[in-house]
């Protein structure tokens, strides 16, 4: 009981620095997600307007050839219909081959109803083969939007969140760089707090079907909680003495346990302008 209530006032009298850390974390956090937001929403109607004049040249397209396809029927009906009345002139002919006076006109008609329908297949043939080309164009546009957008959204997320490993392999590769320190731990759902690097952590919930967890950290004797964390979402957890946050990382999550790593700065950041760096100070440990 005399543990808990020194607890107590200890958490009691770092309550002002907590809610300043707090704040500080929240305003960093919505300005990474604004920025983030801000570029997908803007790429992605840029896409949306590209598909939808895909999808208006595809409706412009069909109409042409349903044109197209009237036409040619309505020419091999003419076509049929003059080669009948050619076969009627030949067989009606008379002896010296002439044809009624009236044939000849009709023929003539019929020859040139046959040549304007064929302008016009020629005409929305090359029409449509312009459509086709335009078309094309149109999806070419698109996919070469898509993939920088996914190009652009894959740059912005490793700004935000930095290099993240997926497994033990990536992790020791992160440690090749030598740029920070990393801190691998195994977590089973319990109230109690286990130390991983500068930070200490206790597993209070698992949703291994969703993949996600929830977790409490103390960090310089605050304690903070995380809900409803996603499967390789960073936490990240920012000081006020050093330049660099902290991020925690969980890259495997099972039925009441999840696996992941602590990735802090090697050095504290220097509070005047010398070169001096001090090791981070690890928190206390708690009975």
């Amino acid at each position: 009981m005399d543990e808990d209530r020194e607890r107590e006032v200890r958490e009691e009298s770092s309550g002002s620095h907590a809610s300043a850390w707090v704040v500080v974390l929240v305003i960093l956090a919505l300005a990474a997600a604004g920025v983030g937001l801000g570029y997908g929403f803007r790429e992605h109607a840029a896409v949306s307007d590209v598909t939808s004049h895909e999808a208006q040249m595809g409706s412009s397209m069909n109409q042409l050839q349903d044109q197209v396809n009237s036409l040619t029927a309505k020419l091999s009906d003419m076509a049929a219909a003059q080669q009948a009345a050619a076969q009627a002139q030949a067989a009606n002919a008379g002896p010296n081959g002439a044809n009624p006076g009236a044939t000849p006109r009709r023929s003539a008609a019929s020859d040139r109803r046959l040549r304007q329908l064929q302008s016009k297949v020629t005409e929305q043939g090359k029409t449509l083969e312009q459509q086709q080309q335009q078309l094309k164009d149109t999806q070419d546009q698109l996919t070469q939007a898509k993939t920088d957008l996914e190009g652009n959204i894959s740059s912005t997320k490793d700004e935000l969140n930095g290099s993240i490993a997926r497994n033990h392999d990536e992790l020791v590769e992160l440690e090749k760089r030598g740029e920070r320190d990393y801190f691998e731990f195994d977590l089973k759902r319990a109230k109690q707090f286990q130390h991983a690097g500068p930070v200490m952590l206790s597993l209070r919930g698992v949703d291994a079907k969703h993949k996600r967890f929830d977790l409490a950290l103390i960090v310089n004797d605050n304690q903070m909680d995380k809900k409803r964390v996603n499967l390789y979402e960073p936490i990240w957890i920012h000081s006020e003495d050093n330049g660099q946050p902290v991020q925690v990382i969980v890259n495997k999550i099972d039925k009441g346990h999840v696996h992941g790593y602590v990735s802090a700065p090697k050095y504290r950041q220097p509070a005047t302008g010398g070169g001096d760096t001090t090791p981070p100070v690890l928190p206390p440990q708690l009975p």
